[in-house]
């Protein structure tokens, strides 16, 4: 008996729901900023990966290739941003927890 490891397709289609499944539950999950970025950043993984492979399927990897290049350089400013109020948060409570947001006035 020999394993098969199928389609490429198949495998890369795997590889997307695994890496949304993680970024999701990061989401859901934690109530540390970074986290929630971190989980963030596997969401968006997951969606370019799947633009990849959906441009492979399709025949269409350049339209593919340059909107994957274009969700990456939004996604690398949201990043950016998310760590900044992360920091700033921490000034603020001296803790990362999401729920000490509310305390927040001003």
């Amino acid at each position: 008996m020999t394993l098969s490891l199928g389609q490429p397709q198949e495998i890369g289609l795997i590889v997307v729901l695994g890496l949304l499944a993680v970024g999701f539950y990061a989401l859901l999950a934690s109530r540390n900023l970074i986290k929630v970025v971190i989980g963030l950043q596997l969401l968006v993984k997951g969606a370019v990966l799947g633009l990849m492979l959906a441009g492979t399927v399709n025949g269409q990897i350049q339209v593919a290739q340059s909107l994957a290049v274009t969700v990456i350089v939004a996604d690398t400013v949201v990043a950016v941003i998310g760590m900044a109020l992360a920091v700033q948060v921490r000034r603020r409570t001296g803790s990362m927890d999401v729920q000490r947001l509310s305390t927040l006035r001003g």
